[in-house]
């Protein structure tokens, strides 16, 4: 819906603004997943460090 009521609603760009949307989203599901894989092995290494430490 238009911010004011003189614009016009466009609904091509809707569509391409909720294309790039949903691509955005993907992307970052991807990314917190890999965030998730690189904590995981930050985790086992510094738990190995300690191991090594003691």
């Amino acid at each position: 819906m238009p911010l004011h009521p003189d614009q016009r609603f466009d609904p091509a760009a809707c569509v391409v603004l909720a294309a790039e949307a949903t691509l955005l989203e993907a992307r970052l599901r991807i990314l917190q997943q890999a965030l998730g894989g690189v904590d995981a092995r930050i985790a086992a290494v510094t738990q190995e460090l300690r191991r090594l430490d003691r």
